[in-house]
């Protein structure tokens, strides 16, 4: 099939360039652009990630209660596993952005083979995280962490590993619903699954009944068993959506070439950029815990409780990123304008709330922890009541860089909506590497107490990324972007394989 060269061009048109056309057969919703529709998308992702939020809280909860060795040993190798994680599930969540802009141009066709190339990319990566898993847990032992802290971060990273392919899929079988605004659906499955994580977590780490206590390993396997559940769940509601919607899956699940490279040269950058995010962090973390098994506790549960605030706030960022992205496939930059800045308004009244707590009523959010935690130290064993009152200190750090946080996120994912995925990844990982990791490096090595200096460049991290992000959409270059061809007579056309990937 022929197709003119002006149709074959991706996204980034000139500065005088328009933005593609909106369908003729596209109505204009009445509330496009309004706070009704921001809050009708965002509330359901919002109260999703919450639970998420909240099945991760719960899980150091009852790993404080287990040991203060359990829960210091969480956190680095749950991050290691989120490293090894991130640049496949950054390309998997950036289906959403795909699907959002089919959607928006009405491509039926182009969204069901965007769906299925997502999930022949996560079964790729899935498999390839499992085979490399013995191989990167013999990271742990080159640490110096302490003997025990080691052997349970071991214990934790490989059994996490066996839920990388459902994490992955379940990433892209929920963008099919949350590209097209169905975002009730996500909802509900990720409450189900922080219900039922909840409840085995409690009975594997403990045991009860017939079932032995499986101590950190248990905490593990709860989480996979979630994700199986949580993917199991999407895949049976696309089939239910497909009986009324006619959405041609079957004719569309072969190996797309074209659509599938596509995917990946605007997935890459937002993959690269969650790997060197979380890599930061991890490194971060890694830091801290040469420091002592109290330090890396109480920043544990300082990121835990800062998790509160953080990550319900990725669900605005989710419905900001599909909001953009189907405005933009409508050809109505304006109106996604107008939502952002709604969407970063209610986001930082919510924080207001979390922020309020931190620096007012720690003891409350810590109560929880010390309700059955150990009160008894042993030698190379501390108790949480050495921990508690250095996570009261970190959280005034959290307070201090919240507000920012919010703006990374919200301003994030408008320009990434958008298919601005390069400059994401260079100034995410600029910040996260000179502003943090580089200076806490130098601070363990030179000040007397180095854990607040370390936590000051986190601080002057998140403030960073913030305004950066906050500038660049100012900026308006998002506008003229799009990561979908211009019209159906393309799908079998080549992309271009030089010069820059938006253009």
């Amino acid at each position: 099939m022929s197709t003119p060269a002006s149709q074959l061009e991706l996204s980034r048109a000139s500065e005088d360039a328009h933005p593609p056309a909106l369908p003729p057969h596209q109505p204009h919703d009445a509330d496009a652009g309004t706070i009704k529709e921001l809050m009708r998308v965002a509330l359901p992702l919002i109260i999703s990630s919450g639970s998420l939020s909240l099945m991760h809280v719960v899980d150091r909860i009852m790993l404080t209660w287990l040991s203060v060795d359990a829960v210091a040993a969480a956190m680095p190798a749950g991050m290691f596993h989120w490293t090894a994680l991130g640049f496949p599930l950054g390309v998997a969540m950036y289906t959403n952005t795909f699907v959002a802009q089919y959607h928006g141009a009405d491509r039926r066709d182009r969204l069901a083979a965007a769906v299925w190339q997502g999930v022949w990319l996560a079964l790729a990566f899935g498999a390839m995280l499992i085979a490399f898993a013995p191989i990167l847990s013999l990271v742990f032992k080159s640490l110096g962490h302490a003997p025990a802290v080691t052997q349970l971060e071991i214990e934790y990273f490989s059994v996490l590993c066996w839920g990388s392919a459902p994490m992955l899929l379940t990433a892209t079988l929920s963008a099919f619903f949350s590209g097209r605004g169905q975002n009730a659906v996500v909802m509900w499955v990720d409450l189900a699954v922080s219900i039922l994580n909840g409840v085995l977590a409690y009975v594997l780490i403990f045991g009860k009944g017939p079932i032995p206590a499986l101590g950190i390993r248990g905490a593990a396997v709860a989480t996979v068993s979630a994700n199986v559940a949580a993917c199991a769940a999407f895949a049976v509601m696309i089939c239910r959506t497909n009986q009324r919607e006619r959405y041609p899956f079957r004719e569309e699940r072969r190996y797309d070439r074209e659509l599938i490279t596509r995917m990946l040269r605007f997935g890459l950058p937002n993959g690269i950029q969650l790997l060197v995010d979380i890599g930061a962090y991890l490194l971060f973390v890694l830091v801290v815990g040469g420091l002592g098994t109290v330090e890396l506790a109480a920043t544990n549960l300082a990121f835990n409780l800062n998790a509160l605030a953080f990550v319900p706030m990725l669900g605005m960022g989710t419905a900001v990123l599909t909001i953009v992205g189907r405005r933009i496939g409508e050809g109505r930059p304006d109106l996604a304008a107008k939502s952002v800045w709604r969407a970063l308004a209610a986001a930082e009244g919510y924080i207001l709330f979390f922020v309020t707590l931190y620096v007012f009523a720690p003891d409350l959010l810590l109560a929880p922890y010390a309700a059955q935690s150990s009160t008894v130290s042993t030698p190379g064993h501390p108790s949480f009541a050495e921990v508690r009152p250095v996570v009261t200190q970190l959280l005034y750090f959290v307070a201090a860089y919240c507000f920012f946080d919010a703006m990374a996120i919200v301003f994030g994912n408008a320009i990434r909506g958008a298919g601005d995925t390069k400059f994401s990844l260079i100034y995410t990982a600029a910040c996260g590497w000179f502003l943090m990791v580089v200076p806490s490096l130098i601070i363990v090595r030179t000040v007397a107490y180095p854990l607040w200096g370390c936590w000051w460049a986190t601080t002057a991290n998140i403030t960073a990324l913030g305004t950066g992000l906050c500038l660049r959409f100012l900026g308006g270059k998002w506008r003229s972007m799009t990561v979908i061809e211009h019209g159906p007579a393309e799908i079998d056309a080549p992309i271009p394989t030089t010069g820059d990937p938006l253009t």
